[in-house]
């Protein structure tokens, strides 16, 4: 089994990077994503059709990942999101926990955000 850091930057990458492939293949097929506004998706499959759907409608996205950190089963990611809003970048600080199974898979992902304004 990879590192639990290792399986999360492998996700964010995926996610980056639009590979659904290797999105799908880091999360169990049970996983339950929470995010910032309470809107929860699970299973795999209407998680992966969310992302794949929004993603690619980002104008202006970029992803930096300032560090992940991890003990036991359980991981942090520190990163920022940007994406252009009426022709303006904003930028999204955030904090995503998650929880692996045994096998080394995401079973949950919640997502924090710092409000800016």
């Amino acid at each position: 089994m990879p590192p639990v850091a290792v399986v999360v930057e492998r996700y964010l990458e995926a996610v980056a990077g639009h590979d659904w492939v290797t999105v799908a293949e880091c999360l169990t097929e049970d996983v339950v994503r929470v995010g910032p506004f309470g809107d929860t998706y699970s299973p795999r499959g209407p998680y992966v059709e969310f992302l794949a759907g929004l993603m690619p409608t980002l104008a202006g996205y970029s992803m930096d990942v300032e560090r992940v950190v991890s003990a036991g089963s359980v991981a942090l990611a520190q990163l920022s999101e940007t994406v252009e809003i009426e022709g303006e970048p904003v930028v999204t600080p955030e904090v995503l926990v998650f929880d692996l199974d045994a096998a080394g898979r995401i079973c949950r992902i919640e997502i924090y955000i710092r409000r800016l304004r």
